[in-house]
């Protein structure tokens, strides 16, 4: 489709695009991930109030279990998440088990996309009893989830140094990005 082009049913578009922003930060982060050791993965940059990448990773893996389980019928705060927990780092807490959680909770989020139908984005949900538009809960939690995916990757950049392979546009590089992505669009390729 090219840029300007409207799609032919907006509330199915409209699906797929927080479908692809999602998978978007799942896979940003996840590369950061990648990058660090468990040193890294477990550090804090102070003793203060700084999540490490592990309790950024055992938040949102609890957020999106709890936020897109039973999505459309119960209230997306559900009584077996323990928020406050997820800010907290135990001896269970290994980074297979927290990694475990994270791709739960993403697996959750993306089963419960594909369930959605373009007749419930105006559909009203609960989060901690706070009526929400389908479309709205949806923004929030892209929202929520880009932030945490920024948090995990600058965390992830300080950590690793000098051996850190960038997840976007290398410095320097711009004119040359945006040169390529001019001329894929040209070829309808992009």
């Amino acid at each position: 489709m090219a840029p300007n082009d409207q799609p032919d049913n907006q509330p199915d578009h409209l699906l797929a695009e927080f479908t692809r922003e999602f998978r978007f930060y799942k896979n940003l982060a996840d590369r950061a991930l990648a990058q660090v050791d468990d040193t890294a993965f477990f550090a804090a940059l102070d003793d203060g109030e700084t999540n490490s990448i592990a309790v950024n990773v055992k938040h949102m893996g609890g957020n999106l279990r709890s936020r897109w389980r039973d999505f459309l019928t119960t209230d997306g705060e559900k009584p077996d998440r323990h928020r406050d927990s997820e800010f907290e780092l135990g001896p269970e807490d290994s980074r297979e088990a927290l990694q475990a959680l994270w791709e739960r909770g993403w697996g959750t989020l993306f089963d419960t996309l594909a369930g959605l139908s373009p007749g419930d984005l105006g559909n009203t949900v609960q989060i901690r009893a706070e009526p929400h538009t389908v479309s709205r809960a949806l923004l929030r939690s892209l929202a929520h989830a880009s932030y945490h995916a920024g948090q995990i990757a600058l965390l992830a950049r300080h950590w690793k140094g000098a051996g850190w392979q960038t997840l976007s546009v290398p410095r320097g590089k711009s004119e040359e990005h945006n040169k390529a992505t001019r001329e894929r669009w040209a070829a309808g390729s992009a």
